[in-house]
């Protein structure tokens, strides 16, 4: 009966994450021979391959959207209210591809994205314009989706990394950002921090950005009998931003209540993932997104 649960279980949140290829496009990138651009002793794959990423793409969503000409782009052009799945999905993807497929798939997937940029072109309500080719805006969403994967793994990781190799993540996920256009990502966490900090002038909560954040946290398309789930999930990415950045989303922080229920429901929900699309075998690491 239990193992009955957990693989509908599984079975259901890798088709959310990964969509109705999911099984062939997994396949492809494990099992296709050839060179990688990631050994599977990086700490790329550690992070990324944990489920603390569900609440760690929450988080850097959130975090991102403080970039009015990010949120801009966002908004006009991603479609993340009318196919929130569809975005979740190809991101899903595209990380699983540059992580842990060929290095060939990996060149692929960068040329597809980078095509994609180079259209997605437009101006905010004030008149700005933005470029998602811009290799500065770039450099705002990859600082902000690193730091969001890397503190989401250090507090729901099953294995937490030391320093030195969470420096050695940041490294890792500097190569995709290169690939991608980011001019001179940083190379450990001592330069992501300060690259954070370094866009702080820029950032605000436009009127967009509190109504992705509403989307995010309180409307999300899904049954009624998995909102609690996704928002437990949900409040903890939450506590994962920085503070100036929760008092610019006006999401206020409450200590006590975080420290009691909000975090260790957030340990019990990335367990429970984590077991459900962990399939049972002898020994070796799952695959990233294995249902």
């Amino acid at each position: 009966m239990l193992t009955a649960v957990r693989e509908q279980l599984g079975k259901a949140l890798f088709r959310r994450v990964a969509g109705p290829d999911g099984p062939a496009t997994r396949a492809r990138i494990h099992h296709t021979p050839g060179p990688r651009w990631f050994g599977p002793d990086r700490p790329i794959g550690t992070v990324h391959g944990d489920t603390s990423m569900f609440i760690g793409g929450l988080s850097a969503l959130l975090l991102q959207s403080l970039h009015p000409l990010a949120m801009a782009a966002v908004a006009g052009h991603s479609g993340y209210r009318g196919d929130p799945w569809g975005r979740l999905q190809r991101t899903s993807t595209f990380l699983a591809v540059t992580t842990y497929g060929t290095a060939a798939d990996a060149q692929r997937a960068i040329d597809h994205v980078r095509a994609i940029h180079e259209h997605i072109r437009g101006t905010t309500t004030d008149g700005t314009p933005y470029h998602a080719a811009d290799p500065h805006l770039l450099g705002w969403v990859h600082a902000a989706e690193t730091d969001s994967f890397l503190r989401a793994h250090e507090r729901y990781g099953a294995h937490p990394l030391d320093a030195a190799a969470y420096d050695a993540y940041v490294a890792d996920t500097a190569r995709i950002a290169e690939a991608l256009g980011v001019l001179d990502p940083p190379r450990d966490r001592h330069e992501l921090a300060e690259r954070l900090t370094a866009y702080r002038p820029e950032l605000r909560a436009t009127p967009e950005a509190r109504a992705a954040a509403r989307f995010l946290l309180f409307q999300p398309p899904l049954p009624l009998a998995a909102r609690p789930f996704y928002g437990g999930l949900a409040a903890n990415a939450v506590t994962l931003l920085p503070p100036w950045a929760r008092a610019m989303l006006w999401l206020p922080r409450l200590p006590l209540v975080e420290d009691l229920t909000v975090r260790p429901t957030g340990q019990a929900l990335t367990r429970t993932i984590r077991w459900a699309m962990t399939p049972q075998r002898p020994s070796g690491p799952p695959d990233h997104l294995d249902g």
